[in-house]
């Protein structure tokens, strides 16, 4: 009786927040069409506060901060958005104009045609959906198998076997593909500058020489840290010493 009563808490919890929070994104939608863009950011910021971590949130939250003219952290939030939605063409779009707004541009290091396909096949879902759609053939497979042994006529037969082993393979080859792209997720440590103007050095001390300048919203790299120093990384392959308190990291939720 007790578990009953706990069970049934929790749940009326869970849906006061979630009403709580659908509450709190109408009344910042309507701030953000009314022009009040600071006052729709702290309702989105409410609804963070309160646990949830959505595209929908962070995209909205970067299209307010884009709208006050503030770059680095309307790219932040679109680029947080992109995290939990890696293929919505809105968000990279809005992401594209507000970079077009930054000082530096680099170009990335060549790319091999294997690693252009390998990156093509891997961010055709995110490693969530990846996982889901293995899951999803899993099912298909086991389906596939027991019809196999009930079904009567052998041309049936043999469609629900082959089917079964393809099931199996296709299963196989998203769920390798999940785990691939978790690891590759879980060392990549995007952040983007906050600075105006970020003096990159050679080494994390003040006393080393100046390795090249960043400006406010440029996407960076973490590779190390040491004490209040982060090493980063440009998608051109430079390196330098950043204090840690310049930058922001993506991945926080």
């Amino acid at each position: 009786m007790k578990n009953l009563v706990l069970l049934l808490v929790v749940v009326l919890h869970s849906l006061a927040a979630i009403a709580q929070n659908e509450a709190l994104f109408n009344r910042a939608t309507t701030y953000y069409n009314e022009g009040e863009y600071e006052k729709a950011t702290e309702n989105y910021f409410k609804i963070i506060e309160n646990g949830e971590h959505s595209a929908e949130v962070y995209y909205n939250l970067g299209n307010c901060y884009y709208k006050l003219n503030q770059i680095a952290p309307s790219i932040y939030y679109y680029e947080k958005a992109l995290l939990l939605k890696p293929n919505d063409r809105e968000i990279k779009n809005n992401l594209a104009y507000a970079q077009n707004m930054t000082l530096d541009a680099f170009e990335p290091l060549p790319e091999t045609s294997l690693s252009k396909l390998y990156k093509n096949i891997t961010g055709l879902l995110s490693f969530d959906q990846w996982s889901y759609a293995g899951v999803l053939f899993v099912f298909l497979f086991v389906l596939a198998y027991i019809l196999f042994y009930y079904l009567r006529y052998s041309t049936h037969k043999r469609i629900a076997f082959i089917t079964s082993i393809v099931s199996l393979f296709i299963a196989i080859f998203c769920i390798v593909l999940a785990m691939i792209q978790f690891q590759d997720f879980e060392a990549d440590m995007p952040a983007i500058v906050f600075s105006e103007e970020l003096i990159v050095k050679s080494e994390p001390n003040n006393r080393s020489t100046q390795a090249f300048l960043l400006h406010e919203g440029t996407k960076v790299f973490v590779l190390d840290e040491l004490d209040d120093w982060k090493k980063i990384e440009l998608k051109d392959g430079k390196t330098g010493w950043v204090p840690s308190g310049e930058i922001k990291l993506l991945k926080d939720f």
